[in-house]
């Protein structure tokens, strides 16, 4: 896995400046702060996060590499902006892999990883409260609740693939869709249900149920997907 793929936090003392920035870029394209398609403007960006260009320069690299921001002849840099196609594409390779990586975590997973995530989701649930449930705000690597999972596996081909290769692309549509009364809820108990299959040492009840998981977190996007272009054609008929 490459440097710039890397998904799990650095220890603070030994980030660099350009490392900080990057971190924090990630966590304001993911929360849609710098929403897909945001033209990026190092000199705005330079005064927000008070950074030279030279750091702030190097951590758009990083960027690129994570696939969170793209550039484009005579365009510039933008944050990276999936079509619906593509987005529900990757959830089905989601579903697929996903399901997979649990199937082995239910056999892989030592018991004290399992408690770790178990623990992991009572503070998930803390943090969900305090948005009055609006929100489901995951931060990276560790503090995953998917990236665990999938680091459960014990497989290094799912973990370069989910917690790399598509991971902040993930994390990004993941959350913004999941802003909505009843889906962090809902992702909650899933996950919950999830894990508890893990510990009972049910492959096939763990992959199902994060299969299910995932195929309802993208019918929820297809919905509001749906309900956008409905919304154009109103305005554009």
């Amino acid at each position: 896995m490459s440097e710039t793929s890397n998904v799990l936090p650095l220890e603070p003392l030994t980030r660099t400046l350009a490392d900080r920035v990057c971190h924090q870029i990630v966590t304001a394209i993911v929360k849609g702060e710098l929403p897909p398609g945001y033209k990026i403007s190092e000199p705005e960006l330079a005064r927000t996060y008070g950074i030279s260009r030279g750091p702030l320069r190097e951590a758009i690299r990083r960027l690129e590499g994570l696939r969170l921001v793209e550039r484009k002849p005579h365009i510039g840099a933008r944050v990276v902006q999936l079509s619906a196609r593509e987005l529900i594409e990757i959830y089905h390779v989601r579903e697929a892999l996903e399901g997979m990586a649990c199937r082995l975590a239910a056999t892989h997973m030592s018991d004290e990883e399992v408690q770790s995530i178990k623990d992991l989701l009572d503070l998930h649930e803390k943090s969900v409260e305090q948005r009055e449930w609006s929100s489901y705000f995951q931060k990276e690597g560790d503090l995953d609740f998917h990236y665990r999972i999938v680091q459960g596996s014990k497989n290094a081909k799912l973990l370069e693939l989910l917690g790399a290769d598509l991971y902040h692309l993930v994390r990004m549509y993941r959350y913004q869709f999941s802003v909505s009364s009843s889906r962090p809820k809902r992702a909650l108990k899933e996950h919950r249900q999830i894990i508890d299959a893990i510990e009972a040492r049910d492959p096939e009840l763990a992959e199902l149920l994060m299969r299910r998981h995932i195929s309802s977190a993208r019918r929820n996007i297809e919905s509001k997907l749906n309900t956008v272009n409905e919304t154009k054609g109103d305005k554009n008929g």
